[in-house]
């Protein structure tokens, strides 16, 4: 009697292949920093259509930012099951839907509605980007390919916000998004063509996903990047101020300062990459240190041209270096609920963003000035390595582990 037959064997998964879907993912982290980020510069353009002061027409950048706060989570929860491939393909379409829809809004309360929509696949594009480059690179390199993924969110901050921001005040803001939703369209097709069909990758279910907010560690984690990030947030929302007023540098020079911090928000993601393949811990520790530095420095030599615009470099290099070794943090300490863990991460920046420009806003509002955002973000840099120590100090005791020896016991992988 003939034995039933057996299933293929998938084609394995080559340098090549890992390489090309790499770049695939990290072109719609491009698409997605752009739309993140381009709606701030055409605010008076989007005012101004739609017949709406200007801080109402910053409602779009806010309901953007809620849609990935609840998408996130939500969307991680419910697609558990759905294969990485399927979904990954599935969550551009939908990004790719909200911008489109953004384009063709006819009035205020359906763009912030589309804004909402557009959002909502954000996050959870993101955390699974991340589990399926750190899948396909292995142990050895997977934060390296994290940090890859995210270099496309870093480089729309470089090229696709500059370029979209000058096609939406040469053309109308609508030709902005228009942009994204192009990108989108070739995300989609380099999804399709170049990522393998990951049937080896492990899917779970909502309960499974839902049991990493029972998690103290994934909490902590993310509480690590709320903290750490904040300060960040609060000096790139006030640095066009801060340069004009204090440094006294003129207005077209601010877009250098911003481009400067998104080259190096493209370098950190590579050199925190590399970083958390060694120690993950050490990775996030480096970077607050180095963020809560530069950040002081920033503040302290602010009346020096020169000085404002190579710290700019250096806050956007040393907060970027601390992203992949939190994003990889939390696929450590999610255990089986990877995929809601890491998606919470871009949830959990967002607040940050949200909670720096508010922080800031309320020191300048005290007459501090405009260098107070910065210190304000060093003292949050500093305080988020206190989270991170609690966090590996609570993870050793629950071991049963001693965390006396300094800082080279606390921090081995």
């Amino acid at each position: 009697m003939s034995s039933a037959p057996t299933a293929p064997a998938a084609a394995p998964v080559t340098a090549s292949v890992r390489r090309w879907a790499v770049i695939a993912l990290a072109v719609g982290g491009f698409g997605i920093g752009t739309t993140e980020f381009v709606a701030m510069g055409l605010l008076p353009n989007i005012a101004t259509t739609l017949s709406v002061s200007e801080p109402t027409a910053a409602h779009v950048i806010s309901a953007y930012a809620l849609g990935v706060v609840v998408g996130a989570p939500l969307i991680a929860a419910l697609t558990a099951r759905v294969p990485r491939r399927t979904l990954l393909i599935g969550l551009m379409v939908a990004f790719t839907v909200g911008n489109l829809a953004t384009v063709l809004a006819p009035t205020y309360g359906l763009l912030i509605a589309a804004r909402f929509v557009a959002g909502l696949p954000h996050g959870a594009y993101f955390g699974v980007a991340a589990l399926v480059a750190a899948h396909l690179a292995g142990p050895r390199d997977r934060a390296k390919a994290v940090g890859q993924v995210m270099l496309g969110l870093s480089v729309a901050n470089v090229l696709g916000v500059p370029m979209a921001t000058w096609l939406g005040e040469s053309f109308g803001w609508r030709v902005a998004f228009a942009i994204v939703v192009v990108i989108g369209l070739l995300t989609i097709v380099a999804l399709v063509r170049n990522l393998p069909a990951l049937a080896d990758m492990r899917v779970t279910n909502p309960m499974t996903e839902l049991g990493a907010l029972s998690r103290p560690q994934v909490w902590l984690t993310l509480f690590i990047g709320v903290v750490g990030f904040g300060g960040m947030f609060a000096y790139y929302t006030y640095l066009n101020s801060a340069l004009t007023t204090v440094t006294g540098v003129s207005v077209s020079l601010v877009p250098v300062a911003m481009m400067l911090f998104g080259l190096g928000m493209v370098t950190g993601n590579i050199v925190g990459g590399v970083l958390a393949d060694r120690s993950v811990p050490a990775g996030i520790l480096i970077g607050l240190v180095a963020t809560a530095a530069s950040l002081a420095l920033f503040a302290l030599t602010l009346d020096n041209a020169w000085a404002a615009m190579i710290l700019s470099y250096a806050i956007g290099l040393s907060g970027a270096s601390t992203i992949p070794a939190l994003q990889t943090r939390l696929m450590d300490v999610a255990d089986d609920a990877q995929t809601l863990a890491a998606a919470l991460n871009h949830s959990a920046l967002n607040i940050a963003n949200a909670a720096g420009a508010w922080l800031g806003g309320l020191v300048i509002a005290a007459g501090y000035g405009y260098r107070a955002p910065s210190l304000l973000g060093a003292g949050l840099a500093l305080a988020g390595i206190v989270v991170l120590f609690v966090a590996l100090a609570a993870a050793r005791s629950r071991r049963g582990q001693s965390t006396v020896g300094g800082v080279a016991t606390v921090l081995d992988r």
